[in-house]
C-alpha cells in the first residue's frame, strides 16, 4: 500500500466511525500522547514530583498558545519540584 492508499483507507474508516466512536479515539490518543511526553520527562529528570510533570505536560502540549503558556509558567513557578 502507497503512503496515499492509507491516506484515503484512514479517510474512509474515519468517516465510517459514529460520532461516539471519533471522540473515544481522539481521547485515547490525547491519553496515549500525554504519557509519551511524561515518560521522556520523567527519563531525562527522575526527580520531577508528579504535579511538575502535569504541568509540563500540559505545557508542551499548548506551547502554541502564548496565554495559555503564560497561565502555566505561572502554575509552574508556584509549584514544588
Amino acid at each position: 500500500m502507497t503512503a496515499t492508499e492509507v491516506e484515503l483507507e484512514y479517510e474512509r474508516r474515519w468517516r465510517a466511525m459514529s460520532p461516539a466512536e471519533k471522540l473515544s479515539r481522539s481521547a485515547a490518543m490525547l491519553t496515549w500522547t500525554r504519557q509519551q511526553i511524561a515518560r521522556r520527562l520523567r527519563s531525562s529528570e527522575p526527580s520531577l514530583s508528579d504535579e511538575v510533570v502535569r504541568w509540563r505536560v500540559a505545557l508542551k502540549l499548548y506551547e502554541r498558545e502564548p496565554e495559555v503558556v503564560k497561565l502555566i509558567l505561572e502554575k509552574l513557578a508556584s509549584v514544588s519540584r
